[in-house]
């Protein structure tokens, strides 16, 4: 039977990820993470507030964590941390694949060639409370004229034709 997992392309490191006690603030429908009972946390190595201090090359696995809940940000709305009650490090290389746009999918731990029999699981430290009260905001993508054109249709129930955007200095 496959083994459900939530992936997640982040610049945080692992001693980051034990300090805040899992991922932080991501984007995602909670009540659907919850039904994966793994995270698999890949690494995205050129975002502007990714730190230096991994191992691991761009795109690779380098941490399972096992899903014990997922909770609000903290001072992050509409965005959740998933928690971890035990982690495993490992190093596969190329997990995420080039031109996914969304930082978290959905997979099985297979299918991202991981076998869980080979895992050796740590406990999850206590995560300290300076390091959840200091986790960086992660900075939005600046919006583009086309996506604003885009929601802005949608809201009103019209083409993107009929929408005309002006800006002034």
């Amino acid at each position: 039977m496959p083994t459900p997992a939530v992936v997640i392309f982040t610049a945080r490191t692992v001693d980051q990820i034990l300090a805040e006690g899992g991922t932080s603030a991501w984007r995602l429908d909670p009540l659907h993470a919850r039904t994966r009972a793994f995270c698999v946390c890949t690494r995205n190595s050129f975002a502007r507030w990714s730190k230096a201090g991994h191992a691991e090359p761009h795109r690779a696995a380098f941490l399972v964590g096992k899903i014990s809940d997922v909770v609000p940000a903290l001072n992050r709305e509409g965005r959740y941390l998933i928690e971890f009650s035990e982690y495993a490090e490992i190093n596969i290389p190329d997990v995420w694949m080039k031109g996914d746009r969304n930082p978290v999918k959905y997979n099985t731990l297979e299918d991202l060639g991981i076998d869980q029999s080979k895992l050796t699981w740590k406990l999850m430290p206590k995560p300290s409370a300076s390091a959840a009260a200091s986790v960086p905001a992660i900075p939005e993508p600046a919006l583009t004229i086309a996506e604003a054109k885009k929601r802005l249709a949608a809201t009103f129930g019209v083409s993107t034709d009929a929408v005309e955007i002006t800006i002034r200095a």
